[in-house]
């Protein structure tokens, strides 16, 4: 049990897993900092030390420089790769394999692009900002989840005669409609909602936090940090993910 958890707070937040019937789950950064990967802002040191991130985030720097961005985002889609999940991870898909054997609903929206969850054993995820692992064609937008690591060349040529492009959401674009909208509606009908290791400044990812608030659903905030969002919660827990949650699954009597 990490130091500080209050645990009859844990008790009521477990037995709300426990008993409800419709559960979303938003994960951030820090569930996967947990693992080794850093938070984007702090993605490369050494040979991209020279470089801001959020200046090779763009659609610009990539219509500018598309074999610097490429060769960017490659190292870092192979340094995700070279990471395994952590305890965190791995208690998300344990609950959501218990919840929907129980024929109950589980969503997992993560702002993640490390495929971390995915390898972990969760299922039903929705993956709000993309993924380093699926690059698509310029020219046709045909996703590729099996390009080969590292890169053969910087850009990639695509068989439409196009280039790949990260398959991530750039500073200045607009997240997956379709996303947004499985994730608005599994927001819609949830009963308890848990935020994970996000700072709760991102949008639209923390708008989904208000919502749940708004139709009335319990929220369990972790994070060891207090957010800005964190007087939604109705339990708040400061503590890292891969230590807190396996205790809240394991403390959960499900029925």
């Amino acid at each position: 049990m990490p130091s500080g958890i209050d645990e009859t707070a844990l008790r009521a937040a477990a037995e709300a897993l426990a008993g409800a019937r419709s559960v979303v789950a938003l994960t951030g950064a820090g569930v996967s900092a947990e693992s080794g990967i850093p938070t984007f802002r702090d993605a490369m040191t050494g040979l991209w030390a020279k470089f801001d991130a959020q200046r090779l985030a763009t659609p610009d720097a990539f219509e500018r420089d598309p074999a610097l961005v490429s060769r960017w985002y490659d190292e870092r889609r192979m340094r995700c790769a070279r990471c395994v999940p952590n305890a965190g991870h791995s208690a998300l898909a344990s609950i959501e394999r218990v919840i929907t054997a129980r024929g109950r609903s589980f969503t997992l929206l993560t702002q993640n692009v490390d495929r971390l969850h995915l390898r972990a054993g969760s299922e039903r995820v929705i993956e709000l900002h993309g993924s380093l692992f699926a690059w698509r064609c310029t020219v046709t937008g045909t996703k590729r989840d099996d390009l080969p690591m590292p890169l053969p060349n910087y850009p990639l040529q695509s068989e439409a005669g196009g280039i790949y492009r990260p398959g991530v959401v750039w500073f200045g674009e607009e997240l997956p409609a379709g996303a947004v909208r499985r994730a608005a509606r599994a927001v819609e009908s949830c009963d308890l909602f848990l935020s994970i290791g996000t700072s709760g400044v991102v949008y639209p990812a923390a708008g989904f936090i208000e919502s749940a608030a708004g139709v009335g659903a319990r929220i369990i905030e972790i994070n060891p940090e207090p957010t800005p969002l964190s007087h939604l919660a109705t339990w708040r827990f400061a503590a890292p993910s891969g230590e807190l949650l396996p205790h809240l699954f394991e403390s959960a009597s499900f029925t």
